[in-house]
């Protein structure tokens, strides 16, 4: 996924890895993130976990709450606040204020 940040496409990156690794589809993701007011259709959310599709941060960290909470512990989808601590320029807090 070409968005134009780099940390954008790595947060893409291990989201999806997240979601692999602890055996969830891209429908399971979205009606959680659906559930926790994400504004985004089934086929965007699909897109943008096949790496098609940019969401914003906000959304992004809509999708990566999803998959932390559907994992249960088992895998960890970051957040747009940063990998390494780091904030990423624009980009605000994760939904439950990591």
């Amino acid at each position: 996924m070409d968005t134009g940040h780099d940390g954008d496409a790595r947060q893409w990156r291990l989201t999806r890895e997240a979601m692999d690794q602890a055996g969830l589809t891209p429908g399971q993701v979205w009606l959680r993130y659906f559930g926790l007011a994400g504004d985004a259709g089934e086929y965007e959310v699909d897109a943008y976990l096949n790496g098609v599709l940019a969401l914003p941060a906000v959304q992004r960290d809509l999708v990566s709450h999803a998959v932390n909470e559907l994992a249960g512990g088992a895998a960890d989808a970051p957040y747009s606040r940063g990998l390494d601590g780091e904030r990423n320029p624009g980009q605000g807090e994760a939904p439950d204020g990591r």
